[in-house]
């Protein structure tokens, strides 16, 4: 290491950076790492989920050691006037777990928490505390990082975690319950809304209720009583055991290059969701995420300024193969009024379960987007059209405001 720390140095250890060290480990063991968290343990207060179509052979072999919950009965939609069981097995992963196989399969000393960031550079990293850890490579991935470069729309959510006296009964996923109240006020203006319902376990339900909204405001007790209330009305009780909340990029558009040149520091690798590796409609971000530490751990060699540049041109060519989906995007927040957004969904999920894999792991055919687009539309055409031609807000950095 040429008296270095470590040969790579990963700062951030949410779901890329603890992906990225995973592969490293796996595909690369005589390479010294570190992960360096600014929290209390890798993986944050969150939780992952994923249809196992998502994910390549290999990409299925980096997740195979996780601690996860799996369902291969499928998942259920639900509309106010369409409703579908599809057959896709379906997987989850909480951060707890996520945490606990990183600890158990990284090399002792490689994880570094409770360690927040001064400054990085290409030759190393400058923790709060004084200490310096250098490093052949850096690889930045601390999280999303809104510019104003980007436009678009939230994704507001909360999740509880229940606990039930008796088994629920629920033996399968609801991944959209847009059969809830949709003229419910959101901040000044609606959004989508649906609910999203996990069975952990016999006596255990993941209730999140989410939000498409225009504006990144997160409103604790409001969406708690909605969680109430979607209780109530399914006749669940019990005790919550765990809480998670979330406020994530809907990407409609935007100035890329210019916001890669905001995030970027000369000589290090800009990962994850700041490197632009999610899915712009969806959010999703697991599937880019395993296929980016595939893509690092297979060219691990690389000095930081080539890594860097690799990594770059791998976001370039996500945000070129993501424009059907951020079109998608900007038709559902310029297009659609908030109260009639989930006819957009709506109507997607009426279409083959195919297209629908396809679609979430963001490799749409070109049959598949002139599918998506050709029939009935579900918002008047002076609308959609009206929508193309117009731009969503910049994406700028939610207020502390009920944030905590």
């Amino acid at each position: 290491m040429s008296g270095r720390d470590c040969d790579i140095a990963i700062i951030g250890g949410g779901l890329s950076g603890g992906l990225i060290a995973l592969a490293l480990t796996r595909h690369r063991p005589e390479l010294a790492i570190r992960l360096i968290e600014a929290g209390p343990e890798p993986g944050g207060n969150h939780r992952w989920s994923w249809f196992a179509s998502d994910l390549s052979p290999r990409g299925s072999a980096l997740m195979e050691g996780f601690h996860k919950a799996a369902w291969d009965e499928g998942y259920d939609i639900r509309f106010p006037a369409h409703e579908r069981t599809l057959g896709t097995p379906y997987r989850s992963l909480a951060s707890t777990d996520f945490a606990a196989r990183l600890e158990r399969d990284l090399p002792e000393g490689s994880i570094l928490v409770n360690a927040p960031v001064a400054a990085l550079d290409e030759a190393g990293v400058d923790l709060e505390d004084g200490r310096r850890i250098t490093a052949r490579c850096v690889i930045d991935c601390r999280g999303f990082a809104p510019t104003g470069h980007l436009e678009g729309g939230w994704q507001v959510f909360m999740g509880r975690h229940l606990r039930t006296p008796a088994p629920h009964g629920i033996t399968r996923p609801t991944i959209m319950d847009a059969s809830v109240e949709q003229h419910a006020p959101y901040g000044n203006s609606g959004a989508y809304r649906f609910v999203y319902v996990l069975p952990l376990g016999e006596r255990d339900l993941f209730i999140e209720d989410t939000y498409y909204a225009d504006k990144p405001d997160l409103d604790r007790s409001m969406l708690s009583a909605r969680i109430d209330q979607y209780q109530r009305k399914n006749g669940w009780e019990g005790e919550t055991v765990g809480l998670e909340t979330g406020v994530l990029p809907v990407i409609t558009g935007g100035d890329f290059a210019a916001y890669q040149s905001q995030c970027r520091i000369p000589g290090v690798a800009t990962a994850g969701a700041r490197g632009g590796f999610v899915h712009p409609l969806t959010s999703y971000t697991l599937p880019m995420a395993v296929d980016l530490a595939l893509a690092i751990a297979a060219d691990a060699d690389l000095p930081g300024d080539r890594m860097a540049a690799k990594v770059e041109a791998l976001a370039r060519q996500h945000w070129k193969r993501m424009g059907h989906y951020r079109m998608l995007g900007t038709m559902l927040f310029c297009g659609a009024r908030p109260r009639e957004r989930y006819r957009v969904f709506e109507r997607f999920y009426r279409l083959s379960e195919r297209l629908i894999e396809r679609f979430y792991t963001g490799r749409s055919t070109l049959l598949d987007k002139a599918r998506v687009l050709t029939g009935k539309p579900p918002i008047p055409i002076t609308r959609g059209i009206g929508a193309l031609m117009s731009s969503a807000p910049p994406l700028q950095a939610p207020s502390r405001k009920d944030q905590t």
